[in-house]
């Protein structure tokens, strides 16, 4: 399982000593056929192989997850 990985985008992680966020594209994460995602990956590491953490995100519900981490951040924010 899982397809080829495209980071497109790495930063540090508010509030850790070396912990990372990353923004990748993956193709076919779940084998042959299955639908490209967006994966946000959480890593307390810098380099880690892995994240500690992971959420896949289907393309289609890009734009109602970008909401609702603009209202979070509106009502909760600094």
């Amino acid at each position: 399982m899982g397809g080829k990985n495209s980071v497109l985008k790495s930063f540090p992680l508010a509030d850790t000593k070396n912990g990372m966020i990353s923004v990748s594209h993956i193709e076919e994460p779940y084998g042959d056929g299955s639908f490209p995602v967006v994966s946000i990956g959480i890593s307390l590491k810098k380099n880690s192989e892995e994240p500690d953490w992971k959420a896949h995100i289907p393309y289609d519900n890009l734009d109602e997850l970008i909401e609702a981490l603009r209202e979070a951040k509106e009502k909760y924010g600094k």
